[in-house]
């Protein structure tokens, strides 16, 4: 089984011009922000499931309708894994979260503090680590940097999400791209919190990166609370597999330590529809 994650669906005009200059900016190149259903649905071609969300954000203007997201999920259940994401900016914010999972059907939820401009433990959002607690919905947190000016790092660090853990522990969460680039917080988070996950999605194309998170959470003994994710459209699965085959390329002679070519078919096999209770 090979388990995708952490993908994206959206249309060009649910991009703000702020967005949609700055993450052509980070990229160097111009932001894939139209993505069709038939373009999701090639990517994932090398995937048994995949996990699919939009974005609402109205601080930086990225704002994707859920019912576009569970309306292609429906499409193809057998293997698509919808995850609602909602913007506590919004009035109707906690009726939106409850319309998603009570009606739509979805099965997570997608969060991103420093997008959003919400630090994780806002009063707000306490009514929501509660109902999904309260129903094992498991919640994936972009919660490391990124690239809009405005988006606050004071929000991104890992290592806030323990107070999450700590008051709401049956609480299941994903950290996408091991919240880089303080992976190390990361590692250390997931291997203390035993319902707290980490994502691998998006590093591979910074290969020294890419490999020393792999090599902390090896030396800390917790490779296996890392799932597979690909960020579609930034990469696809297809590409994280391979690259994370070939992860100790960067060492080249150097004598440094490997990583396990064994721990990395282990991850990209790894169950996530089980552990996070998505079955």
């Amino acid at each position: 089984m090979i388990v995708d994650c952490h993908t994206h669906i959206w249309r060009a005009e649910h991009w703000s011009e702020e967005m949609n200059r700055e993450a052509s900016i980070a990229r160097g190149a111009p932001a894939q922000i139209h993505i069709t259903e038939e373009e999701h649905w090639k990517a994932m071609e090398p995937a048994t499931r995949a996990v699919v969300f939009g974005f609402r954000c109205s601080h930086l203007g990225l704002s994707v309708p859920n019912e576009l997201v569970i309306g292609y999920v429906n499409q193809h259940p057998e293997k698509l894994i919808g995850f609602a994401a909602i913007d506590p900016y919004e009035a109707d914010y906690l009726d939106q979260m409850r319309h998603c999972f009570e009606t739509l059907g979805f099965r997570g939820l997608k969060l991103a503090p420093i997008y959003q401009n919400y630090h994780c433990m806002d009063p707000r959002m306490l009514p929501v680590y509660d109902y999904c607690q309260s129903r094992g919905i498991p919640v994936l947190f972009h919660q490391g940097t990124t690239f809009p000016r405005r988006a606050p790092l004071r929000y991104a660090r890992p290592v806030d999400l323990e107070d999450i853990a700590l008051a709401y522990p049956g609480l299941r969460m994903v950290i996408a791209h091991m919240g880089h680039p303080w992976m190390d917080e990361t590692t250390v988070l997931i291997r203390k919190q035993p319902n707290v996950y980490a994502d691998v999605s998006a590093l591979y194309y910074r290969p020294w990166q890419f490999y020393n998170g792999l090599m902390i959470a090896q030396e800390y003994g917790c490779l296996h609370k890392l799932l597979l994710g690909s960020d579609y459209p930034f990469t696809t699965p297809g590409e994280t597999v391979q690259r994370l085959r070939r992860v100790n390329e960067v060492t080249g002679n150097s004598g440094l330590p490997q990583v396990s070519l064994q721990a990395m078919e282990e991850l990209i096999e790894r169950d996530t529809v089980s552990l996070l209770n998505l079955s």
